[in-house]
């Protein structure tokens, strides 16, 4: 089962390899189409001049890059602007529409055309007798599910998902409401992209987070970006990148394909370089490492640090290693073991490139080391980014400025769903103050994470789904399973801005729930309220919506989920109401539970927000040693077996998570198509394939079965041999639900085992 995502081609599948700087006239090109074609040439600017702009804008509701410490005034990018505009447009889904459209025929239209036609306007509630949705009031809607949840003979047979746009006051009240039903079934985003990075950080250093923030990449001498487009996933990366290259710092790029984000950039709003379309390097060296070889790259480089400390000893920190880590010796008894052949045939890499890499890292006094879901969705993705630790311990990279781990987080607010209290496994300390704070007997055992989730649905052992922002349906992997587990559920719930393949796939009974976006304005008998969100380092800011609300029927996520909450826990003592009259309430409630929250209305309030402390930074190591941890885990055999290729997963550029805005994808050279393949040429050679013709792709799971794709079309394309890439979400249908990291518990989205060959 192929998901039909995007909107139909306007014209002949076109290949012509980018050569031109990202961002730039492309980017103001591709922002002013989409200004007009959505008629927003008075909304768009509007938006564009208050979007991340501390204290009296919102927050992009796209990636998690932080604002700019300098005060940009046009602290903005390409896809952010499209991802406000696709928000704010003027086209409505109201019960005329469900009225007219039956879910069956609406399932058969392509996501871009779901989405296409607007904002929804009023909850809705599927009438299976004549497969429509059909209008049904809040307090209906609440009952509903209250009731649902009331009846189920276990609050385990409940699983509450979270996507990364959730604010940190809603999510609080979620987690809340869920623990208080007596569940932690918790599910959210990071399951599937950066759970690796969270365990791996925790067991290494004692905190899930990165450490390194956007000052520290103002003044670091070499940064290592691995596994990321940055230019389509967190395009604000690139003025980073550009006044990096500036002021002479070392810009290492390792990934499986020189992405856009790795040449040169425009920055658009250095108008003086628009003007005179005068490009800035973003990279000093490229590495092209094959898909899952990230560990073995890592380990040549600490080798190569280890091997030159024999006769230079200023090539380690010995200092830092001897006062502030564990086990190193052992790390490098290990590194002496592995093998220079071993480490390039894992890599992909020849020992010259990793030299040079070394090099780089060597010669820096400080580093900084960043990384996005092509090293976290593997099954080893947990020691990979233990490695990256690894390394940078050997020189002292940590505790000061300039350096330190610096994970890229996707969506905008999927760190701060975390720090609030979504997960699945919680820590003992966290449910014993939330316990007390709150007045509750939060539950103790694990719950499910998305994977599991979806088990459970299929077994019939989750019965209630509750979706919370997303496209789940499509978002997580094994389709045509993920499909068959929502529609054994008796209740879903989805909460949402735009119709989605999501409402489609539905329980024996669904709602959909509207909510205000990003962008709207959120008044509650307490006034016009602000919600906060953290960015991927830690900075927590308000966000308040300067827009008329696309409906009068919608109401704000806090809201939707204290409506829920009252109607599922009748007797409950938590205020519901109160804390929905002011968000205030919410956060004072959170700064008693929450580290690192203490007085946090005041602080939130400061220019930029308040930046969460993490131990780490301060040199502190919550770990069992008390220190931060070498690890010493074996390099996996990452090598395709004869006649196989590891395909990755990704995104194109005209695309933000499951939201397809084209059928095009500039950064790649790619017009009007998005079922294909990029291929190395002589892997497509042994194959007897030549550009644009037609292949089958089977991926093969851990337990045997297959997947399959058709009639993909092969684009030649500049990629290691081995290895292959597509695009996602067509491409979930290859990962099965069971290959998912036995380490993270993430599916295998960038590593699937697949063969090629020419169409039947």
């Amino acid at each position: 089962m192929e998901p039909n995502v995007g909107p139909t081609p306007e014209g002949e599948p076109e290949f012509r390899p980018y050569h031109h700087p990202a961002a730039g006239w492309g980017a103001a090109k591709s922002v002013t189409r989409v200004l007009v074609g959505e008629k927003a040439l008075v909304d768009g600017p509007r938006a564009i001049m208050r979007m991340n702009h501390e204290r009296t804008g919102f927050d992009c509701p796209g990636c998690a890059w932080p604002d700019d410490t300098k005060g940009l005034h046009l602290d903005i990018c390409e896809n952010g602007i499209k991802h406000v505009t696709w928000e704010m447009t003027g086209k409505r889904v109201g019960p005329e529409f469900f009225a007219a459209h039956s879910v069956s025929e609406l399932f058969e239209w392509s996501d871009f055309d779901l989405e296409d036609q607007g904002r929804l306007t009023g909850p809705m509630v599927y009438d299976p007798e004549s497969d429509h949705y059909v209008p049904i009031s809040w307090r209906d809607a609440f009952e509903l599910v209250g009731r649902t949840l009331r009846e189920l003979d276990d609050p385990n047979q409940a699983s509450f998902y979270t996507s990364g746009r959730l604010g940190n006051e809603a999510t609080f009240l979620y987690q809340l409401m869920a623990r208080e039903l007596g569940t932690n079934n918790l599910p959210d985003c990071s399951n599937m992209c950066h759970e690796a990075s969270g365990r791996a950080l925790t067991a290494s250093l004692g905190t899930g987070k990165g450490t390194a923030d956007l000052k520290d990449w103002e003044t670091t001498d070499a940064l290592f970006i691995m596994g990321v487009n940055a230019a389509s996933n967190a395009p604000r990366m690139l003025t980073a990148l550009a006044e990096a290259y500036d002021r002479g710092a070392q810009i290492v790029h390792i990934n499986p394909l020189v992405e856009a984000a790795a040449t040169r950039t425009i920055v658009p709003h250095d108008f003086t370089d628009m003007a005179l379309f005068k490009s800035t390097r973003t990279s000093t060296l490229n590495l092209q490492v094959r898909i899952g070889g990230d560990m073995a790259l890592l380990r040549g480089m600490s080798k190569a640090v280890l091997e030159q400390a024999k006769t230079d000893p200023k090539a380690l920190d010995q200092e830092f290693i001897d006062r502030h880590t564990a086990y190193f010796d052992d790390y490098r008894a290990v590194c002496e073991a592995t093998s220079w052949d071993e480490i390039e045939r894992q890599s992909g890499i020849d020992r010259d490139g990793i030299l040079k890499a070394a090099q780089v890292y060597r010669e820096a006094d400080r580093s900084i080391m960043s990384w996005c879901l092509g090293v976290s969705q593997h099954e080893h993705g947990v020691d990979t980014v233990r490695e990256i630790v690894n390394l940078l311990l050997l020189r002292g990279n940590l505790g000061r400025e300039g350096a330190g781990p610096s994970p890229v987080r996707g969506h905008s607010n999927v760190q701060g769903n975390r720090t609030c209290g979504i997960d699945h496994r919680p820590a003992e300390e966290f449910l014993n103050r939330l316990g007390e704070v709150c007045g509750i007997d939060p539950p103790r055992e694990h719950g499910m994470d998305t994977v599991a989730t979806i088990q459970a649905m299929r077994r019939g052992d989750v019965k209630v789904f509750v979706g919370m922002g997303g496209n789940f349906a499509l978002a997580a992997p094994d389709t045509p399973y993920t499909y068959a587990a929502l529609r054994t559920c008796d209740l879903t719930v989805q909460v949402s801005t735009k119709l989605n393949r999501s409402h489609l796939v539905h329980g024996r009974r669904a709602l959909i729930l509207p909510c205000l976006g990003r962008t709207e304005k959120d008044h509650q008998r307490g006034g016009l309220q602000s919600t906060s969100v953290e960015d991927s380092m830690s900075m927590v800011h308000l966000s308040i919506g300067m827009k008329r609300p696309a409906s009068k029927h919608l109401l704000s996520e806090p809201a939707i989920i204290a409506g829920m909450a009252r109607a599922a826990l009748p007797d409950s003592a938590t205020p519901w109401e109160w804390y929905i009259e002011d968000y205030d309430r919410i956060r004072d409630t959170m700064a008693q539970t929450l580290d690192g929250f203490e007085d946090c209305n005041r602080r939130v309030r400061l220019p930029l927000g308040f930046r969460i402390k993490q131990p780490a930074r301060e040199l502190v190591f919550l770990t069992p040693s008390g220190q931060a941890e070498f690890s010493t885990a074996p390099l996996p055999d990452v090598v395709p077996a004869p006649g196989t290729l590891a395909l990755g997963t990704m995104r194109s550029h005209d695309q933000w998570n499951t939201t397809i805005y084209s059928d095009d994808d500039r950064y790649r050279g790619i017009k009007n198509l998005r079922t294909l393949v990029f291929m190395n040429e002589d892997d497509m050679r042994e194959r007897g394939v030549s550009e644009f013709d037609p292949v089958d792709i089977v991926a093969t799971a851990k337990d045997g079965t297959h997947r399959r794709l058709d009639g993909y079309f092969a684009i030649p394309y500049d990629i290691p041999r081995g290895c292959a890439a597509g695009y996602m979400p067509e491409m979930n249908v290859l990962c099965a639900i069971g290959d998912y990291s036995l380490q993270s518990d993430q599916p295998l989205m960038k590593h699937v085992k697949v063969t090629i060959e020419a169409h039947a």
